[in-house]
């Protein structure tokens, strides 16, 4: 599906904010907001929006520690990655994981409430995962980007480019 410089800003816009009303997107867009239902419904069944979720404060819920596990198989046979990816599914504490390239297999992102609940989940989540050879763990000290879009799929460089820009000038 094509998209022009319209569907890019009200892409844009729910990326920021996705309970923003209609009648305040189409100000922003400069459209109506019947024409921005139109739009935004023509996004959705043409796959380009998936859904809507609410982004949780995670600390509020206990959740205040981010570990990035890397992951070696013991193989990389179609057969282990299968078992592997039907194991992890099951673990309640994974929030994200990725098939890699190089020398880690997968990459699995974490949330615990604090080390020890971390070495609780390392003990009766992640080392029994199947054809597991090694597991080694990071901690987050701090989060610095989250972002669900990258700003340049919409053309506009990141906050801090636009600084050093303007710093430049």
């Amino acid at each position: 599906m094509d998209i022009d410089k319209i569907d890019a800003a009200i892409l844009s816009e729910l990326t920021q904010n996705a309970r923003v009303s209609q009648v305040d997107l189409a100000t922003r867009v400069g459209l109506s907001s019947t024409a921005v239902a139109r739009r935004q419904r023509a996004l959705e069944e043409g796959g380009l929006i998936r859904g809507y979720q609410a982004a949780l404060d995670l600390r509020r819920f206990g959740l205040a520690t981010t570990v990035v596990v890397r992951i070696t198989l013991d193989s990389q046979s179609d057969e282990a990655l299968k078992a592997f990816e039907a194991g992890v599914l099951d673990c309640p504490s994974v929030v994200r994981c990725f098939l890699m390239s190089g020398s880690d297999d997968y990459v699995v992102i974490v949330l615990a409430r604090d080390i020890e609940d971390f070495e609780r989940i390392h003990r009766t989540e992640l080392s029994r995962l199947p054809r597991v050879a090694r597991l080694e763990s990071s901690f987050a000290l701090r989060e610095v980007v989250n972002r669900a879009v990258p700003p340049s799929v919409f053309g506009k460089p990141a906050r801090g480019a636009q600084r050093r820009r303007r710093a430049e000038a």
